[in-house]
């Protein structure tokens, strides 16, 4: 049904230059926004330095306390005499190591006054570098 029958059909036509204008802007804007780096160009001689490699790693000693508020230095169990006692055994794993990193595994049900006692025995060594471990939970 061709209700303009004697109206000539309009071609449609595409435009290209609002189109190039816009490529044009877009151009100009990044060369614009470009930084241009010439740290190739720069001859640049960086200063040497000499140092020991630091060959000896610190181990750490691992305190693990169970919910009977049992305790184990480096999977070695002893018995909880008190807080002094705990920090003598704290500075026998330590060895000759200046302040080693105290990594606490405390069990979920442990009670608090358990990992208290180890904070505690570390800072009578003198060991003032704490961590605990956790365990992350599966989604």
């Amino acid at each position: 049904m061709n209700f303009r029958r004697g109206h000539p059909r309009e071609e449609p036509e595409i435009n290209l230059i609002p189109m190039i204008d816009v490529l044009l802007v877009i151009l100009i804007f990044l060369m614009v926004t470009t930084s241009y780096a010439k740290f190739s160009e720069l001859q640049i001689n960086l200063p040497q330095a000499g140092g020991e490699t630091g060959t000896e790693q610190a181990q750490p000693i691992n305190v693990a306390v169970d919910a009977a508020e049992r305790y184990a230095i480096n999977n070695q169990g002893i018995p909880y005499s008190g807080v002094t006692a705990l920090a003598t055994a704290l500075k026998n794993a330590a060895g000759d190591q200046a302040d080693p990193t105290i990594v606490i595994n405390a069990d979920a049900k442990a009670p608090h006054q358990a990992v208290i006692n180890v904070m505690e025995a570390a800072r009578q060594a003198g060991y003032g570098r704490i961590t605990f471990t956790t365990q992350s939970t599966s989604k």
